[in-house]
């Protein structure tokens, strides 16, 4: 009898087993049912990819819709469903340094830069490390600087932040340099410079104290200077060097364009601190991300320190969205984005050099003379991001106003410890802006050219009537003498 129940138990229980068995094998054995994306957001990407919005707009995944469809978000001065409709009288914003040039070209690249982020994708404040930064993102930016040789990484340590701003980013690393130098209290940057910027760093541990060249020769007990050194320039593009000498000053380099499509590389920077940013890379400013190379650990302690109190560090799709570009960007060793990125900037360049040869109404910065580049292995002039127009007209003490006759607006010289007779226009904005941007300065300097061309015909007018008048008064002077007979008529014939 026992052996009967022990065989029916034994039978109970395996035809138990074998129905959750199966289910849990459906759970995550079966390849249909394990944890990948099933295809879905791939398509929602070609959905939103193949919207028409004219060429002058785009939708995305996360932009307006209408009755659950997504629509267009046009460019500035178009309107419509589709964007198909130019806005003559819309003013043209050439202060915006929004990178928007770069999109074409994610748009034709868009594999090395498309991510899917799974829902349990990196939930944990830290990595498995305990950090808060990707080693593997590490890795892939010493290598970028390895295949650019724009800076050295050995031996040096490297930390990520959300770049909100130049201030905050700056801000963490004045902090860094006081707390391993209390005496260090002056803040210095050479012009131009953005003073609103700079002038942040008033406060009750140290103060922004003007332009580097008024303390150039003071190396004293309280010289302690900080000097901000900013390489190529914002805004005029002019590649930089330290100024300030002696035992009493630290540097914070602030390298974000240097990069082979704004400049010449010829020689991988090596300071002590040096600061660069994504969205001078690879066009994406809405990623917020930055990284800082640092010497001194005590520095890069400190930093981190900064950044753990401040943002606790930057976010993981950030993390893992810079990865992905940064992998596809060095499958060609950068050449593929650093040949778009120039040639365009360059074309740019030309393009408004061309206009503005035109008319003696404008004038632009003086670019630094060809360099050898180490990346092109060749001679190569800078391609700012900016250009620095001057207005030369005397009359023309503000040059923004003069801008805005045809509506657009640049970013006024006064804001860079510069004067307002000169003006930066933004050359990395969106086709569309680029091109009614040019649109508007060949009004000015047509409109210019015409103005002297009346004042031309008109003097030629002038001096046309002058001579008829002066023959005319001849004439009847002449002929009134022969008529009272002063004039011997057998002489003149």
């Amino acid at each position: 009898m026992d052996k009967a129940q022990n065989i029916l138990f034994s039978l109970f229980l395996c035809f138990s087993l074998v129905p959750n068995l199966l289910y849990i094998s459906t759970l995550y054995l079966k390849p249909g049912r394990r944890p990948e994306l099933d295809g879905k957001d791939a398509a929602e990407v070609r959905a939103v990819a193949s919207i028409w919005c004219s060429g002058h707009g785009r939708a995305f995944l996360d932009g307006f819709s209408i009755d659950g469809k997504l629509i267009c978000e046009c460019n500035a001065c178009y309107r419509g469903h589709d964007c198909s409709e130019l806005l003559p009288a819309c003013v043209v914003d050439a202060d915006n340094g929004d990178p928007l040039f770069l999109e074409p070209f994610w748009v034709q690249h868009a594999a090395n830069g498309t991510i899917a982020v799974p829902g349990w994708h990196r939930i944990s404040h830290h990595f498995n490390d305990g950090l808060l930064i990707s080693n593997e993102l590490k890795t892939r930016i010493r290598k970028l600087h390895e295949v650019t040789g724009n800076a050295v990484t050995k031996e040096r340590f490297i930390i990520f932040w959300s770049w909100c701003n130049p201030t905050s980013q700056c801000c963490s690393a004045v902090h860094a340099l006081l707390s391993s130098d209390p005496s260090l209290s002056r803040v210095v940057a050479s012009t131009p410079h953005y003073p609103e910027q700079m002038e942040f760093f008033n406060s009750s541990g140290y103060k922004f104290d003007g332009d580097t060249f008024l303390y150039n020769n003071q190396i004293d007990s309280e010289g302690n200077f900080i000097e901000f050194v900013t390489s190529p320039n914002n805004p005029d593009g002019q590649l930089k060097k330290g100024v300030l000498r002696g035992p009493f000053m630290k540097r914070i380099h602030d390298l974000a364009y240097y990069w082979p499509h704004y400049t010449a590389i010829p020689a991988p920077a090596d300071e002590d601190l040096m600061i660069f940013t994504l969205s001078k890379l690879t066009g994406h400013a809405g990623s917020r991300f930055g990284w800082a190379i640092i010497k001194d650990e005590f520095v890069y302690q400190r930093m981190l320190t900064y950044m753990l109190l401040s943002t606790y560090g930057v976010s993981r799709e950030t993390q893992l969205r810079v990865l992905k570009l940064l992998n596809g960007v060095l499958e060609s060793k950068g050449r593929e984005l650093f040949y778009f990125e120039y040639q365009t900037i360059r074309n740019r360049w030309k393009q408004l050099s061309r206009i503005l040869s035109m008319s003696k109404l404008f004038s632009v910065q003086e670019l630094d003379p060809l360099l050898y580049c180490s990346y092109y292995e060749k001679l190569r002039g800078p391609s700012p991001a900016f250009a620095r127009l001057k207005c030369e007209r005397e009359e023309d003490e503000n040059c923004n106003a003069v801008l805005k006759s045809v509506n657009v607006t640049g970013r006024n010289g006064s804001l860079f410890s510069a004067k307002s007779r000169s003006v930066h226009l933004s050359l990395v904005k969106g086709q569309d802006d680029f091109d009614l941007l040019l649109e508007r300065m060949e009004m000015l300097v047509s409109e210019d050219k015409s103005s002297k061309t009346r004042e031309q015909s008109e003097s030629i007018a002038n001096v046309s009537v002058w001579n008829a008048s002066y023959h005319l008064e001849g004439f009847a002077s002449e002929f009134k003498e022969r008529s009272e007979g002063l004039l011997d008529f057998d002489s003149i014939l």
